[in-house]
């Protein structure tokens, strides 16, 4: 039997472990158009067609409500205030745990990891319980006019909470694979920290940074459980877009739930448009980052 004979019966007894029939690729990529479409567009779907069940004309004029407005300028400060914060803590966070030995790394892992796991209403509520009116330090704050629960401050504080994993936890598998090689090369030759930090340490994260500030303003502007109990619903004052969605759902006024619904999934999916848009710009960067 001839090389070439004997290699073509190998290669049909035998096939890749990754290698599946086109059956089985055509069922799996089925399941998952289905499971995308009960999911995520047939939602979607709903929601924009009960906002414009009245017409455009209707959904607009809901929108120009002063009590959507509000709700929309406020999601959008909290948002502004508490990415950026978070991406400094995350970056901070990542930086001490991948660069340093110490004691308790892993504990401090799993701290970082905790708002994943607690209730967002169960972190409102320690909010509330530490800074509310009848704590020491929240009854302190009200009387020096600064108060906390009930008030923005209340709100950035329980968004920060919630969203404080997200920058961290896209940066540190990224810092751990470069290792601290090049940040050790650039203090011997004599550099800053913070030198190193902005031409070496940065550029090399830039899109895991990235990525963890749109997946953390994505959460920010969404956010509900968390922000529902320290804010009070206020309208005017406290209330965001998803507590202001729920309080016109609950007084059945559908057309103006809906019409600020949409406008809060077209933020998300504006967010997720310009992920893919510099995923596409930058390709050939991306994939020289993962190389590394």
């Amino acid at each position: 039997m001839s090389d070439a004979t004997l290699q073509k019966g190998t290669t049909a007894r035998f096939r890749s472990a990754t290698e599946e029939s086109p059956l089985a690729r055509r069922a799996l990529i089925g399941v998952a158009f289905i499971g995308l479409a009960i999911l995520v567009f047939a939602p979607l779907i709903a929601v924009f067609a009960e906002a414009l069940a009245d017409g455009v004309s209707a959904a607009l004029r809901s929108l120009a409500n002063p009590d959507a407005l509000d709700a929309i300028r406020l999601t959008l400060t909290i948002a502004a205030i508490s990415v950026p914060l978070n991406a400094a803590f995350g970056i901070a966070a990542a930086w001490f745990i991948t660069k340093f030995d110490f004691r308790g790394k892993a504990f401090l892992i799993t701290l970082i990891d905790l708002p994943f796991s607690v209730s967002p209403v169960v972190a409102g509520l320690c909010i509330v319980l530490m800074f509310g009116t009848n704590s020491l330090i929240g009854g302190w704050l009200v009387a020096q006019g600064f108060p906390i629960v009930f008030a923005m401050p209340g709100i950035i504080l329980a968004t920060l909470f919630v969203t404080f994993p997200f920058v961290a936890r896209e940066l540190i598998p990224v810092m751990i694979e470069q290792g601290r090689a090049e940040e050790e090369a650039a203090l011997t030759l004599g550099a800053s920290g913070w030198r190193t930090f902005w031409t070496v340490t940065l550029p090399n994260i830039r899109w895991a940074l990235l990525y963890g500030v749109l997946l953390c303003n994505a959460r920010a502007m969404g956010e509900f459980g968390a922000v529902s109990v320290v804010s009070g619903k206020i309208r005017g004052q406290t209330a965001t877009m998803p507590t202001t969605i729920e309080m016109l759902y609950q007084e059945y006024l559908s057309v103006a739930a809906f019409s600020l619904a949409a406008v809060l999934a077209l933020l998300a999916l504006l967010t997720l448009l310009l992920k893919t848009a510099l995923e596409i710009r930058h390709a050939d960067q991306l994939a020289a980052t993962h190389r590394h």
